[in-house]
């Protein structure tokens, strides 16, 4: 039998991209690239090659610097337009992604962060995302709890182009708003849909409908839909003139009307906070005003208003209007007052039919529902599902019968 003499490059091309493909794509790109063989340069160009994995073997040691070396300085800029997919480790993560931009990268997985290396790279500023390095990116969510006022990073401000989606919340008060948020909302006239969640202080004026308008959809032509929390705090009191007591209440009266003769058809959330107290007409109208509000919260600690407590001191009266929330499932009382337990949990006061998630002191609880059995608040509970309670480990048999569907 005669033994034939065939070499590797004696195959298609088509052929040895599918050996190419069984074996490891760094050692491909290491071995194959910049060796004075057009051939196989050519090959290792190869839009296949998408997936970069940089990841020591063992877990313990780091990769070997000759080789990454090569692969920062070599390799990487000459494929860096073919890569999908990075898999880094926290050792040489930021030498590969500073060394070239990934214009299609869609995929970053991080193995083997300890600690340390986590709080330095994952507490940073997260704008930077938006630097321009990701051009292709169409949807950024990003949610933070404290915004620091200082940063050593340059941000690019060009525009986004592709930035269809973003969803930008900050549950901790912030100053930055004007600072940083604005300069980079204005950067995306593209965008169409927004969420915003801020608390913003040290502001002179408030965040109103004619701020929104000139400062985010002006700059935001085919924004369909917003979503926002806005909370603007006026922390300098020195520079607001004095408001009589009477003016302040005629005011309130003023907010209470615009309320009750509009219909917000497309809030579910919804947050009341006060250090004046609500009456029970003040709910009715909320329930009137916001027809499909499914999450209410009520912040208030003081004491209900007495102008219609004092008429259902009887719990046989039914004759006074009731507050109707058909769509309310989550209910937050938990920085209310206990009037307010009892308002919303007594069923000859307000409706609530799909309630199924509660948030309340359990003292107040237990206070509204008489040690769990007042017939006059158990129809609201009976659907709860979810109950974030300080509570005793030990529950009595009232107690779960009252919530038979915990």
């Amino acid at each position: 039998m005669n033994q034939s003499d065939v070499h590797l490059l004696d195959l298609l091309n088509e052929i040895l991209l599918i050996i190419l493909k069984k074996l490891n794509n760094i050692d491909v790109l290491y071995s194959l690239l910049n060796i004075n063989n057009e051939r196989l340069n050519i090959l290792a160009h190869e839009k296949i090659f998408s997936t970069i994995t940089l990841v020591s073997m063992d877990n313990i040691s780091s990769i070997d610097p000759g080789k990454l070396d090569r692969f920062c300085i070599d390799i990487l800029p000459r494929i860096h337009h073919n890569v999908k997919c990075l898999f880094l480790e926290p050792l040489s993560m930021e030498r590969i992604l500073l060394s070239t931009n990934y214009p299609k990268l869609t995929k970053l997985k991080l193995f083997n962060f300890k600690q340390e290396f986590a709080l330095r790279y994952f507490t940073n500023d997260c704008l930077c995302l938006l630097d321009g390095r990701l051009k292709r990116l169409t949807t950024l969510i990003v949610e933070i709890y404290y915004m620091n006022n200082s940063s050593s990073i340059v941000h690019n401000m060009n525009d986004l182009p592709n930035l269809k989606c973003l969803s930008l919340k900050c549950y901790h008060s912030t100053d930055q708003y004007d600072d940083k948020i604005l300069p980079l909302l204005h950067r995306m006239p593209y965008l169409e849909k927004l969420t915003l969640y801020f608390r913003i202080n040290n502001r002179n004026t408030f965040i109103d409908d004619a701020h929104l308008q000139n400062e985010i959809f002006l700059y935001m032509p085919r924004l369909h839909s917003f979503t926002f929390y806005i909370c603007t705090y006026i922390d300098n009191v020195n520079s607001i003139h004095y408001i009589p007591y009477e003016n302040i209440r005629q005011h309130v009266a003023n907010i209470v009307n615009c309320i009750n003769t509009h219909v917000f058809i497309y809030v579910t959330y919804l947050l009341v906070e006060d250090i004046l107290p609500f009456n029970h007409e003040f709910f009715i109208r909320v329930g009137q005003a916001f027809p499909l509000l499914n999450i209410f919260r009520v912040i208030n600690e003081e004491l209900q208003s007495c102008c219609n407590f004092n008429t259902f001191s009887s719990d046989n009266n039914r004759s006074n209007p009731i507050a109707e929330y058909p769509h309310l499932t989550v209910l937050d009382l938990r920085n209310a007052h206990f009037d307010y337990v009892e308002q919303f949990l007594n069923e000859t006061k307000t409706y609530l039919p799909c309630l199924t998630e509660l948030t309340v002191f359990y003292t107040n609880l237990r206070i509204a529902t008489e040690n769990f059995t007042r017939e006059e608040t158990r129809r609201n509970c009976a659907k709860v599902k979810q109950l974030f309670i300080v509570i005793p480990l030990v529950h009595s048999k009232d107690f779960y019968l009252y919530f038979p569907s915990l």
